[in-house]
């Protein structure tokens, strides 16, 4: 199987996540939850991936750094812990359910400062314009899960940090690949997922915390246990329950495999493959394909549409050929009202690390076969 669809999962991880998953499973109970050396063990492991998260992503101390399931876990942290009834929040036109949805839940009114694609300067100008003295929460998606597009993030939080308006950052297609810092960005959080460009496990996640985060959840923490309410110190306010040992000691490897491997190098490679696929696609009649050239708003996901062939059953013809990847509106339907690709989506694919030119290159030899027979079937109808 080629694996496209990394936008949703890294499922190619480096070796060393599974063996340390493995050696959680035997070897640690859970921090805070007794005196003998397996919940040392654990209580250590939890530890290290706090301390590198926070080195690598700009966090002053380790104990800003909360564990998630994932970055819907994460972000809905965030937007509980700002928004109020009623509150102005300003989001761009790209943003995945896991915004949308909670900022519906909580009773915000959404206003959305919706830039063209590829154009940082429009999404400048768009949120330059929405944010005003009435304005309570900005949130941004780094990067577009459906179409690759880097955001204007350090420039968005600018003009948060000069209107004194707290600023989320969604780094779910970033973080791993981008550099991303806390501490520069002037954040209240920054939320990312551990199974995609992190290359940890699924079931993982990272909250980045420049302001106090309200639990989301409550229950034991395995310290102040006489308190009625949850702890106020972080990160025990946003980690109630047994931690996910396995998969943070997995996380931690992943964290170590980006730090060795580069977050420049990853993306670099990443882009190559994408502009390679994309140069490809371009050359079949009939397929519309959504890419910049400019590696400064391209990262590794590539969308395309392929005129009467709706998406998802190229995406079916494809897994017959042994290639995953995704089909649809990727949970994220403000980006292709954006974009204008609804009501059928685009078909995606995304690339990582592990991901070799030979991949894209037989991709693209599948999708002239299915070209091919799209224009077969056609004549045989017209006869």
């Amino acid at each position: 199987m080629i694996w496209l669809d990394n936008a949703a999962t890294t499922l190619q991880k480096p070796p060393q996540v599974k063996a340390a998953m493995l050696r959680a499973v035997d070897r640690m109970a859970a921090p805070g939850r007794g005196g003998h050396r397996f919940a040392s063990a654990a209580a250590e492991t939890a530890f290290q991936c706090r301390e590198l998260a926070a080195e690598m992503f700009g966090v002053s101390g380790p104990e800003r750094v909360v564990f998630t399931f994932n970055a819907t876990h994460g972000l809905n942290m965030a937007i509980r812990t700002i928004v109020k009834p009623g509150m102005r929040v300003v989001i761009s036109g790209y943003e995945h359910n896991a915004v949308v949805r909670p900022l519906h839940a909580a009773g915000a009114d959404v206003r959305i400062a919706a830039g063209a694609l590829f154009d940082a300067e429009s999404v400048i100008e768009a949120f330059s314009k929405e944010i005003t003295k009435d304005t309570g929460l900005v949130v941004l998606n780094h990067v577009s899960n459906v179409f690759g597009f880097i955001q204007p993030a350090e420039e968005i939080a600018r003009i948060c940090r000069e209107k004194n308006v707290p600023f989320v950052l969604d780094a779910s297609q970033s973080a791993g690949t981008l550099p991303i810092s806390l501490e520069k960005l002037g954040a209240a959080f920054i939320a990312m997922p551990g199974h995609k460009g992190l290359y940890g496990p699924q079931g993982t996640g990272l909250l980045l915390c420049g302001m106090d985060a309200a639990p989301l959840l409550y229950g034991g923490t395995g310290s102040a246990s006489m308190m009625r309410d949850m702890p106020k110190v972080l990160p025990d306010a946003g980690e109630a329950g047994t931690h996910n040992m396995p998969g943070i000691a997995g996380l931690l490897e992943g964290l170590r495999f980006v730090r060795r491997t580069g977050t420049k190098g990853i993306a670099e490679h990443e882009r190559k493959l994408i502009l390679f696929a994309g140069e490809g696609l371009n050359g079949i009649p009939g397929i519309r394909v959504f890419l910049s050239n400019d590696p400064a708003v391209q990262t590794g996901v590539l969308s395309f549409t392929c005129g009467r062939l709706d998406a998802e059953t190229v995406a079916a013809k494809l897994d017959r050929e042994g290639i995953a990847l995704r089909a649809g509106l990727h949970c994220a339907p403000l980006a292709h009202e954006t974009a204008e690709t609804l009501p059928d989506g685009t078909v995606r694919l995304s690339v990582s690390a592990f991901t070799h030119r030979n991949d894209t290159a037989q991709f693209l030899r599948v999708m002239r076969s299915i070209e091919t027979e799209r224009k077969y079937v056609q004549t045989e109808n017209r006869i």
